[in-house]
């Protein structure tokens, strides 16, 4: 019978400390809300209610911005997400772009 043979030392999982750098980098981007002459000011409230489950309040607060100042940041985070809301948004009739956050 032959020896067992000694088990190779388990190495530490190591963090990737540049990918780590990428994704803080990636992190601040932000979904922007422009106003619109088609949809009603309720709408565009239920949709940010629905979408991203706001409070009726602050629905209303953020459909105000974008009525009275033209567009209103409605989320941020990676740049994956953002894309994703853009898209929602878009289905919904809303018009939205994203763009690196301050």
């Amino acid at each position: 019978m032959a020896a067992p043979m000694p088990s190779a030392p388990v190495a530490e999982p190591q963090v990737d400390e540049e990918l780590d750098e990428l994704e803080e980098i990636d992190q601040p981007w932000v979904t922007i809300v422009w106003d619109d002459p088609v949809n009603l000011m309720h709408y565009v409230a239920f949709v940010f209610q629905k979408l991203f489950g706001y409070s009726k309040e602050k629905a209303n607060e953020l459909m105000m911005k974008v009525h009275n100042e033209g567009k209103a940041v409605v989320s941020s985070g990676g740049r994956d997400t953002m894309e994703n809301d853009v898209r929602r948004l878009h289905a919904a009739g809303l018009w939205a772009t994203m763009q690196r956050g301050e």
